[in-house]
């Protein structure tokens, strides 16, 4: 099938990555302002099947190691393709450019962020029309609805900018479609396993009310997908005996999760950032993190290039949050989670809310409580900690009646949960699995080394 491509292409090569340092050519990714993938259902007539059109400079004629925005239209065809599919194919994309050699794509939309490597350049991976060759041909092999498929690729950023517009205003049709119908409503869930050959114990479990996290599928198009292909990556998941509403725990889930997981996770809350948190892979939106000292969450999206109040980055707090892993305090969400009714739910949604960047917060205007809204800090009103207390303070935030319940309350043990806990000991290394430890105190002294009498190794190393 791949004859004509000079690099391998499989399944052995999802989930490689390619450092920066090993790269030919970035294109799209953080540094580059407009990039995104987008699909249209168009007439049969009105495209010509296998066509590949490149719109500006090739990978050939990129300078290696330099960034350039990318903008990829696939333009589909059939009797049986409904616009309705238009994600369900998009999110394709991720998964068929994946199985090419040294060609590494991460996330979605408007954040696709792709590498390729300079081993897979120097074997002749040089143009777009080898990785459009690539997508063609799986696209008709898996998707056999598809009567027609052309592909262009935009590097132009005059002529992406066009594209561009009109992919944020179809990915934000497609989310509204979704707003309105409740997990309440109906007897299937979705999950999607497209992300599990970077995050191999993730699963995303989407409800009408908690997107992917990826922002790409909706309930909707989870269905759509399943209907498609019931084998596929994309699968039904009945969701059984509601166990904890406020959680958003489902019996269902629980086991879907279990058995697609192998036994790695066993338990699910959809709407809490705590206990069992939902996992995250890699390609989410943004997170939600926990602050301790203001007992609320901060919210980062990708796209933010500072430090957040805590003083972290996104990037550093992805890598504590991706990977498949329940970490308590740090949630991967997408936009439209945002806009759900059941946003951090459990945890008090939008009024345990205290930070996030200016322009997420407009973005969310419409979505964010009246009463809270102009009480959510951002980059432009505190920089650290101590001054986001102060200004929650000054705005009488919702969560400063948490700082005086909890000051009048007794004082209650300290609660560690993490997803592995590691302990060493006497040479062996143990790992209690979705621990929780409590203690009534934590004394934490510095460890010292002793020679065989006893003494002081450090104090005869000063001497």
């Amino acid at each position: 099938m791949f004859e004509e491509i000079p690099v391998e292409v499989g399944l052995v090569h999802e989930g490689e990555r390619v450092r920066k340092n090993d790269m030919q050519v970035e294109l799209g990714g953080p540094n580059e302002p407009e990039k995104c993938e987008l699909v249209r259902v168009r007439p049969l007539d009105s495209i010509t099947d296998g066509d590949i059109s490149i719109v500006g400079p090739d990978i050939g004629s990129m300078e290696e190691g330099k960034h350039y925005p990318l903008g990829i239209l696939v333009e589909v065809a059939g009797a049986r393709v409904e616009p309705d599919l238009e994600g369900v194919i998009e999110r394709r994309i991720h998964e068929y450019s994946n199985y090419i050699e040294g060609f590494m794509h991460l996330n979605q939309r408007y954040d696709i962020w792709i590498r390729l490597s300079k081993k897979s350049f120097r074997k002749g991976l040089n143009t777009f029309r080898y990785i459009g060759k690539v997508m063609l041909e799986l696209f008709r092999n898996e998707l056999p609805i598809l009567e027609k498929v052309q592909i262009t690729f935009i590097t132009d950023p005059e002529k992406l900018g066009p594209l561009y517009r009109e992919a944020l205003a179809a990915y934000d049709a497609r989310d509204a479609r979704a707003r309105g119908l409740s997990d309440k409503d109906v007897d299937v869930f979705y999950g999607c396993a497209l992300c599990q050959s970077f995050a191999p114990t993730h699963i995303c479990v989407i409800t009408p009310q908690r997107y992917a996290n990826c922002g790409a599928i909706s309930w909707f198009d989870g269905r759509a997908a399943a209907g498609i292909d019931p084998k596929g990556p994309i699968y039904a998941i009945e969701k059984g005996e509601c166990i904890d509403p406020e959680k958003g725990e489902y019996s269902g889930v629980n086991e879907s999760a279990k058995k697609r997981s192998m036994g790695e996770i066993s338990r699910v809350f959809l709407y809490s950032a705590f206990g069992y948190p939902h996992t995250s892979c890699g390609c989410f939106e943004g997170i939600a993190f926990y602050i301790p000292e203001a007992d609320g969450f901060g919210v980062v999206l990708r796209g933010f290039r500072d430090v957040t109040v805590n003083g972290l980055p996104f990037s550093t707090m992805a890598d504590s949050t991706a990977g498949g892993r329940q970490v308590d305090g740090f949630h991967g969400i997408s936009i439209e989670y945002m806009r759900s009714p059941q946003f951090l739910h459990a945890d008090g949604g939008y009024d345990r809310v205290v930070w996030m960047p200016a322009e997420t917060k407009e973005r969310l205007k419409d979505f964010i409580p009246a009463s809270v809204f102009p009480s959510i800090a951002t980059e432009k009103d505190v920089t650290n900690i101590p001054e986001l207390k102060a200004f929650l303070e000054s705005r009488n935030h919702p969560v400063v009646q948490r700082w005086t319940a909890a000051e009048q309350a007794p004082s209650q043990p300290v609660v560690v949960s993490a997803g592995d806990i590691p302990i060493t000991a006497n040479g062996y290394r143990i790992i209690l699995k979705n621990a929780r430890i409590t203690a009534e105190k934590v004394i934490i002294v510095p460890v010292r080394a002793t020679d065989d009498s006893g003494g002081d190794l450090h104090g005869a190393q000063k001497k």
